[in-house]
């Protein structure tokens, strides 16, 4: 460690981290709402249920059963997934905060005997209430019978305030209030529109947090946040939620989601990981991206964090040498670090050195050496050349056609 000083770690403002971080997957859910995803099949989304189950995510919601039939049939087969095969991933379900929404909820946890936390969600914004034509009154008043309703079917509730980040503390006071006193023990704040910075999501975290405590029920109501990207700050702001306090931080693969999505999960968790936060074993977390990308139709872009096709890829002569001479110690700790944030081998990667019109010798080397070929001066001066007169990095066949040719000469 005395090799990289970590400014990060200098004079933190607070505690970081003060309380064990847990995770919400709303991939199946809020993910697939995206206008430009396909929705996956039930297989297909039981296979991401285990990856996220593997992962060590807390829990998933697995969908809104109040859209309709086929909405429902794959929550119940979801959370019989769940109970069958005894997995330790929780489950929870959205809904809109009215009985006729969270009666199917009822319903598949009375069928399969898996409970699943209710996430009943109301807008509370005042461009929200203007819209609606609501007032707090009503707010109130449709999330108390809700509530109740939850409650009096053994429901655990998570009370979602849509708009959190834009809403007036005043009204927010009593909403939150009158939520816990009809029996929510959990309250999500959500960024819904990605207004939010790190300060927006800190302080509402802590002021959300000193309304329980006046109450007294610090200890007994939880608080989520979920956060869109709208700003790009998706990732940085749940961060900072957790870190001012939020028991559970919400996120999608590869960031889905409405818009230009959510906060990505595969991204808090590597983030989180290399912080020391989490100890989860996440060497599936790049295929759990890949098979999202696949079932959803999403492309992930090659320069994507962990998962994109450049992520641990160089073809710079500079990084290139600096890779190779840790390689040639022996030394993947170093390899992995020298030019990279991210360690590779701890997400089930590896250093990618290829062959470009930046490359030097050490491209050449590495490239053959992966490869299995011989190395030799001229076949490397061969290669530089054909990399040189390109504008591109140099694919397999290019350079398997370069040897073939020195071969023959």
């Amino acid at each position: 460690m005395d090799l990289i000083y970590d400014w990060n770690e200098v004079r933190h403002r607070r505690p970081a981290f003060p309380l064990k971080v847990e995770f919400d997957d709303e991939t199946l859910r809020d993910g697939i709402q995206s206008p430009s995803v396909k929705d996956p099949t039930i297989e297909q989304k039981l296979e991401l249920l285990h990856l996220m189950d593997d992962l060590g995510i807390t829990t998933a919601n697995i969908g809104l059963p109040g859209a309709g039939k086929r909405a429902q049939e794959d929550v119940a087969r979801l959370a019989r997934e769940i109970r069958d095969h005894k997995m330790n991933i929780q489950a929870n379900c959205a809904c809109r905060t009215v009985e006729a929404d969270i009666k199917p909820i009822v319903e598949v946890t009375q069928e399969t005997g898996v409970p699943i936390e209710v996430y009943t969600f109301i807008g509370t914004s005042p461009i929200r209430q203007y819209a609606e034509k609501w007032d707090i009154d009503h707010i109130c008043k449709t999330s108390e019978k809700a509530i109740r309703f939850a409650v009096d079917n053994n429901m655990d509730v998570a009370y979602v305030t849509e708009d959190t980040t834009r809403s007036k503390p005043s009204d927010l006071d009593k909403i939150f209030r009158n939520a816990i006193d009809c029996g929510a023990r959990r309250l999500v704040l959500c960024d819904t529109v990605g207004h939010s910075t790190t300060d927006g999501a800190t302080n509402l975290v802590v002021w959300t947090l000193n309304i329980i405590e006046a109450m007294g029920m610090a200890g007994q109501v939880k608080v989520d946040w979920h956060g869109h990207n709208d700003r790009g700050l998706g990732v940085v702001n749940a961060m900072a939620a957790a870190r001012a306090g939020a028991h559970r931080i919400h996120g999608t693969a590869l960031g889905v989601g409405e818009r230009v999505g959510n906060a990505a999960m595969d991204q808090l968790l590597v983030n989180l990981k290399l912080l020391e936060v989490i100890d989860n074993d996440l060497t599936h977390l790049v295929k759990y991206c890949e098979k999202v990308s696949e079932y959803c139709e999403w492309p992930i872009p090659w320069n994507y964090p962990l998962a994109g096709r450049d992520a641990f890829r160089t073809a710079t002569g500079v990084h290139a040498s600096a890779i190779v001479k840790a390689l040639d110690r022996d030394d993947v700790w170093l390899a992995d670090r020298v030019y990279s944030g991210v360690p590779a081998h701890l997400f089930g990667k590896t250093q990618e050195i290829d062959i470009g019109h930046m490359s030097g010798r050490s491209n050449v080397k590495a490239w053959l050496k992966t490869h299995g070929h011989s190395y030799d001066d001229g076949l490397a001066q061969a290669i530089l050349a054909k990399a040189k007169s390109t504008d591109h990095t140099l694919e397999v066949a290019e350079i398997e056609a370069v040897i073939s040719a020195h071969q023959a000469s």
